[in-house]
């Protein structure tokens, strides 16, 4: 199927590693130009070369998201280079483990700004372009927002806060055509995944222990998967889904987990 995504600039936050990466990729294969925002330039150009590499088009803007202005600075660059902006993939955070009783006032805002105050300042500065392009919003979220995981309520915060704004700006921009929808995910397997589970005392039988818990083939999710649900969302082809929390998981967070295995 043609997602219609040719020549499409989609900026996606944290879009060299991980999801991020995944997403530009798939984005770019469907012929579209993805717009990668992150920190870490020397990651951000290794990204759009590996694009450039299989025929792909691909920009990069380093920012620091956790600072308001950077936000700013980051889409202005997209329309200075683009002219135009077609789609916006809200995806950088890192679940930082900002708990109740190890976290702080200062910890727990920092978490924040992390997760969730630039997908707010992004969708912010670039919705004149998005309102021009009648263009689309995909926020990457978790399941911790619904689940919860224990000592991350910053990170789990903030995934609350990312699924109310999807819907609250699904309502808000009806007028205006642009659609907002969210993608869900559980356990998902990326370069910060692995090294997570490489700090715990087992990680293999940890690894093992989680995925016998995923009721969908007892697997991982892949990038891939939420890559290519991020593509369709921001395409024409699902030009009537506006305000929706996707789970791409697996059947991780509403099936009976009783289930694995059978």
């Amino acid at each position: 199927m043609d997602l219609l995504l040719k020549d499409k600039v989609i900026v996606v936050s944290g879009g060299a590693k991980g999801i991020g990466e995944g997403i530009s990729k798939v984005l770019a294969g469907e012929g579209a130009i993805p717009f990668i925002i992150g920190r870490n330039e020397q990651d951000n150009k290794a990204a759009v070369a590996e694009i450039e590499a299989t025929g792909g088009r691909a920009f990069q803007f380093a920012a620091e998201l956790t600072v308001p202005g950077e936000c700013e600075r980051a889409i202005k660059a997209v329309m200075d280079k683009a002219g135009k902006i077609d789609g916006l993939v809200n995806n950088a955070g890192v679940n930082d483990g900002v708990g109740l009783a190890s976290g702080n006032y200062e910890a727990f805002m920092a978490s924040l700004h992390k997760n969730v105050v630039h997908y707010y300042l992004l969708a912010h500065y670039a919705l004149p372009a998005l309102k021009k392009s009648k263009g689309a919003i995909v926020n990457i979220s978790s399941k911790t927002a619904e689940t919860g995981q224990g000592n991350t309520s910053g990170y789990a915060a903030a995934n609350g806060g990312r699924n109310a704004l999807t819907r609250e700006w699904a309502v808000e921009l009806l007028q205006d055509g642009i659609r907002v929808n969210a993608i869900i995910v559980a356990e998902c397997w990326t370069p910060l995944y692995e090294k997570w589970i490489k700090t715990l005392a087992n990680p293999e039988e940890k690894l093992k222990s989680i995925v016998a818990k995923i009721p969908l083939e007892n697997r991982m999710t892949t990038s891939e998967e939420i890559a290519n649900m991020t593509a369709f969302l921001l395409s024409a082809r699902s030009s009537h889904t506006t305000g929706q929390l996707i789970h791409v998981d697996g059947g991780y967070v509403h099936l009976d987990r009783a289930l694995a295995g059978t």
